[in-house]
């Protein structure tokens, strides 16, 4: 068994930042790829950003400079630094990690997500 849980989401004012976390934890022996998506009422999940286990790292458009990915691998934990928020980055963001488990089968798993409101 193996679970994402974020935290970090919330209220926001146009300008501010906030600092989303996910840890992953279970029956985990390996975390791969961690990845941050986004969706927004009425809108397609899109990726957001993206750290593979070789270290390398990629975003969407919508947020390159603004965002910033990153992972502590001994803690099994995935970041996303949002800066300069704008009211469009409004959606329910969603952890994503490639896990192998101790009984050496890989998987795809989801957090339940963590709201972010950009708003004045």
């Amino acid at each position: 068994q193996v679970q994402l849980v974020e935290s970090g989401g919330g209220l926001v004012q146009p300008g501010g930042s906030l600092r989303l976390s996910c840890a992953a934890g279970g029956s985990i022996f390996r975390v791969d790829a961690m990845s941050w998506y986004r969706q927004a009422p009425g809108k397609e999940r899109e990726l957001v950003a993206v750290v593979i286990s070789g270290g390398s790292t990629n975003y969407a458009d919508s947020v390159k400079g603004r965002f910033t990915i990153s992972r502590d691998n001994a803690k099994n934990t995935v970041y996303l630094q949002m800066n300069s928020l704008k009211p469009e980055d409004t959606a329910v963001y969603y952890c994503n990690a490639v896990v192998l488990n101790k009984n050496r089968a890989f998987g795809n798993y989801w957090g339940k997500g963590t709201l972010v409101t950009v708003s004045s």
